[in-house]
């Protein structure tokens, strides 16, 4: 598969954290995320709900025009752990589904700060653009440098040989919306050479050539 280049983006998800959160830089950084969005004529994908910064990404968007959507599971929603989601809601059966739903809705990811449910979700989507499942960018939003002893995990584990350069480089790094916003939109794909060899098109189907497993997972 040939590299992808950069190209226009219509629609980001942003995953976040949902629990209440101390530090205000934290706080204005989503709401400027929403604003950005919405002058760009971007819209929002995310987790639903209307807590944390969810809660101020998505208002913040949609109050400023931004098409929202919230991809939620029914058991989350019907139980009002997240609060009322901001905008239209989809409703899905399982937490897998809501990841498959925000990639086909998406063509950009940003993580903001956040915890567990974050950081699982921004390695999902990672991981399934190693794999050539997608070419869709993915940015950390460094606000107040809350990634950065991710980003020196990373460098890390590239230098032990445990991430590709070409993975490692999946995660692209900012400080503000705009800068993240205008890096995502120049992102060029570059697959590693062995995840090429993968068709996902054919489901579990066994492929007919045998690959080379040094790809690195």
């Amino acid at each position: 598969m040939e590299e992808s280049s950069a190209h226009q983006i219509k629609s980001i998800c942003v995953f976040c954290g949902s629990n209440p959160e101390k530090n205000a830089k934290f706080v204005e950084a989503a709401n400027n995320l929403g604003k950005v969005l919405a002058k760009r004529k971007i819209h929002l994908v995310y987790g639903g709900g209307s807590l944390g910064l969810m809660g101020c990404v998505s208002t913040a968007a949609h109050v400023e025009g931004s098409q929202v959507l919230g991809i939620i599971p029914t058991a989350l929603a019907e139980g009002n752990f997240v609060g009322k989601t901001v905008g239209e809601e989809l409703r899905v059966p399982t937490m897998q589904d809501r990841i498959s739903k925000m990639l086909d809705n998406s063509d950009a990811f940003i993580a903001l700060p956040g915890g567990i449910g974050t950081l699982e979700k921004i390695f999902q989507i990672a991981s399934w653009a190693q794999l050539n499942i997608h070419h869709k960018p993915i940015g950390l939003l460094n606000v107040d440098g809350f990634f950065n002893k991710l980003l020196s995990f990373l460098d890390q584990a590239e230098e032990e040989n445990f991430i590709p350069h070409s993975a490692r480089q999946i995660f692209i790094s900012a400080s503000t919306a705009e800068e993240m916003v205008d890096k995502l939109e120049d992102f060029v794909y570059k697959p590693d050479p062995v995840a090429t060899q993968l068709d996902w098109s054919k489901g579990n189907s066994s492929k007919k050539r045998k690959m080379d497993l040094s790809l690195h997972l």
